[in-house]
C-alpha cells in the first residue's frame, strides 16, 4: 500500500509560490538594471533575495528602492530605515546564498546535524563576507578589496549572527518533522529555505538598523573629534 506524506497538499502551494518568485525576480531584475543605474552592486543582492524570498522581496525592493522621479538618491536613501534595509540586503544576499550552497551540498555527504549545522555558519560567513560587503565597501575605500575586506570582517560576523538566528532555527524543525525537506531535488528543500531567508530577514533587520545607527554616531563623533 502505497504511504501518501501528510504534507503532500504544500506541493501544490510551492508550485504557486515559485511561479509568483520567477514573476518578482523578473521584475526586480528588470527595475534594477533598465531604471535604478544607482544600485550598482545592490542590484545583485536584491535579485539574489527576491529569488530566495519572492514576491515578499519585491515588495521591499518597491518599498525602499524605487524612488519618485523629482526626488534625488541621496534624499532617497537618508532615512535610517533604509539604510537598515540596504545593510540587511547585502548581508542577507551573501549569507543565504552560503546557507543554500552548504545545505544542498551536506546531506549527500551523509554528515551529521552538527557538521552540517557548523558547514552552513562557515559558508555563510565565507560567501557573506567576500561577496557583498566587500565588493559593496571597496569602492568607498578607494577601490581596495583588501582594505573593504578588513572593514567589512566585524560587521558582517555579527550581521551573519542575527541572519543565521532566523534561518537554522527554522530550517532545523521544519526539516526535520518532513525529511523529505532536507534534499536539495524535493521541492519542499526550496519551500523551506524561502521561508528561512524571510525569518534570517526579519531577525537580521532590527540588528542591522541599529549597526547603522551606531556606525553613524561613532562617524559623526569622529567628525566632530
Amino acid at each position: 500500500m502505497m504511504i501518501t506524506s501528510p504534507y503532500a497538499w504544500l506541493d501544490s502551494i510551492l508550485v504557486g509560490w515559485f511561479v509568483l518568485t520567477a514573476l518578482s525576480v523578473a521584475y526586480v531584475a528588470w527595475d534594477a538594471f533598465a531604471r535604478n543605474p544607482e544600485l550598482k552592486v545592490m542590484r545583485w543582492g536584491w535579485i539574489l533575495v527576491t529569488l530566495y524570498g519572492g514576491p515578499i522581496m519585491a515588495a521591499a525592493y518597491v518599498l525602499s528602492c524605487q524612488k519618485p522621479a523629482h526626488e534625488r538618491h541621496e534624499d532617497f536613501i537618508r532615512p535610517l530605515w533604509k539604510q537598515g534595509f540596504g545593510s540587511a540586503i547585502l548581508s542577507l544576499a551573501g549569507d543565504a546564498t552560503g546557507v543554500f550552497v552548504a545545505a544542498a551540498m551536506t546531506p549527500a555527504l551523509g554528515l551529521p546535524m552538527w557538521l552540517d549545522v557548523t558547514a552552513e555558519y562557515l559558508f555563510s560567513f565565507g560567501f557573506g563576507l567576500l561577496i557583498f560587503p566587500a565588493l559593496f565597501m571597496r569602492d568607498m575605500l578607494g577601490g581596495s578589496y583588501g582594505r573593504a575586506l578588513r572593514a567589512s570582517f566585524i560587521p558582517e560576523w555579527l550581521s551573519m549572527i542575527a541572519v543565521m538566528a532566523g534561518m537554522i532555527p527554522t530550517m532545523v524543525i521544519l526539516m526535520s518533522r518532513d525529511m523529505t525537506a532536507m534534499h536539495a531535488n524535493s521541492l519542499r528543500f526550496w519551500g523551506v529555505m524561502s521561508l528561512a531567508t524571510l525569518i534570517g530577514f526579519v531577525v537580521a533587520y532590527p540588528f542591522n538598523l541599529w549597526l547603522v545607527a551606531v556606525i553613524e554616531a561613532w562617524n559623526g563623533h569622529r567628525a566632530c573629534a
